[in-house]
């Protein structure tokens, strides 16, 4: 998809794309944001620390989202890395402070090194396209069965969410996922749902830490966070790029984001990588139905974003504020589509089929080996089962 004949960006914004941006933030924020509070407790860090993550990790975010996609004109949406948050809570709780930062700085420097030398890209063209519309169906399968594991303790709100959802998708498709956003709050509030009450406006205020560095950091930090964040972030991102239908430069992208992040770090920014499952909402139909304009869906994301790194706590609040049914089936219905497009795309070609399928199967178990999560081995298993069932040439 070239960026050539792409509009300029207020004339392709829209409202959908808005609201696409929104429920990216939203999910993204909602689902993992209480990981990242505790990663930044493992480390040892206090309070006003704790919203200078906020700051670092919004801002980074934002300012990728927005810079990247204007750059390309093609929807690019960063994300912080949630596996690697999940390994400092784990792992990382005998380093020092200062000595994570340090980590964090050089797993960012060895992001960007990865990015701009083009490894990154070379690694990503031996991925065979069904594997990786494999891998992107199982990432993104739970959120889909989620919308009605969420019928089980909030039947209501979950079935009016997706009846509105139908309905739109027949009247008024382009705004069915913003309705179905407006009925689930709604429906929420009705019942008493919607917890605002530690709700305050307090604006964050960045901390920086001097970075420094141990062995201890360098080989349980600073390398299983680069591994896990390439493994189990960037490549179902550009998973999602290219069967999304997008040409974006993987190289200049991965290695930009690590320049943003490296500069971060010492605030707190432990890990900025590619959006999966968040850059997929921007990148479907419900953003727009032409293609060449989702890009301001990924521009309002990053919006968004600065938006929660300046007030930190306020927005987590806000956020928390929802119940964990409505992000779910938002986030679920949202993605319906593009599930349904990364399924084809994996079982097309009869010849990968059964390797694609493994791969599906891996991913969406959820599969953790080695600090790495289920999208690489999903990526490993599809690969020995192309190589093994693949026809020899006679």
């Amino acid at each position: 998809m070239s960026a050539v004949s792409k509009p300029s960006l207020w004339r392709a914004l829209s409202l959908p794309a808005v609201m696409a941006g929104f429920i990216t933030v939203l999910v993204g924020f909602a689902s993992s944001a209480v990981i990242v509070f505790q990663a930044a407790r493992a480390v040892g860090a206090d309070q006003a620390q704790i919203a200078s993550w906020m700051w670092a990790l919004g801002l980074g975010m934002g300012v990728t989202c927005i810079g990247l996609s204007l750059r390309y004109r093609m929807p690019v949406v960063t994300a912080w890395s949630t596996p690697g948050a999940a390994m400092l809570v784990v792992g990382a709780s005998a380093v020092g402070y200062s000595d994570a930062i340090g980590a964090f700085v050089l797993a960012a420097l060895l992001g960007m090194l990865a990015g701009f030398s083009g490894i990154f890209a070379k690694v990503m063209k031996r991925v065979p396209m069904a594997l990786a519309a494999g891998m992107l169906a199982g990432v993104l399968l739970r959120f889909g069965l989620d919308v009605f594991v969420s019928m089980g303790t909030q039947l209501g709100m979950a079935l009016a969410m997706f009846s509105t959802w139908l309905v739109g998708r027949r009247l008024f498709p382009r705004y069915a996922v913003i309705a179905t956003l407006l009925v689930g709050v709604m429906v929420a509030a009705s019942q008493g749902l919607l917890h605002m009450q530690d709700v305050r406006l307090e604006l964050a205020t960045p901390v920086f830490t001097w970075p420094t560095l141990s062995w201890s950091a360098v080989f349980g930090i600073a390398l299983p966070l680069f591994v896990v964040t390439m493994a189990s972030q960037n490549i179902p991102g550009v998973a999602v790029i290219r069967t999304s239908g997008y040409d974006t430069p993987v190289s200049p992208v991965i290695g930009w984001i690590g320049v943003v992040n490296t500069l971060l770090a010492p605030f707190g920014a432990f890990g900025l990588n590619l959006a999966a499952i968040t850059a997929a909402i921007c990148m479907g139909r419900e953003a727009h139905e032409d293609p060449a304009r989702r890009y301001t869906a990924a521009v309002a994301a990053g919006a968004f974003y600065i938006v929660v790194g300046l007030f930190g706590a306020t927005v987590a609040a806000v956020f928390a504020a929802f119940p964990k049914e409505l992000v779910a089936c938002v986030a679920g219905i949202a993605l319906f589509g593009t599930i349904a497009n990364s399924l084809a795309m994996a079982l097309r070609e009869e010849a990968d089929r059964e390797a694609a399928l493994v791969t599906f199967l891996v991913t969406a178990s959820g599969l953790s080996l080695a600090g790495i999560g289920s999208a690489f081995w999903g990526l490993v298993a599809g690969g020995i089962c192309l190589v093994a069932l693949r026809p020899r040439p006679a």
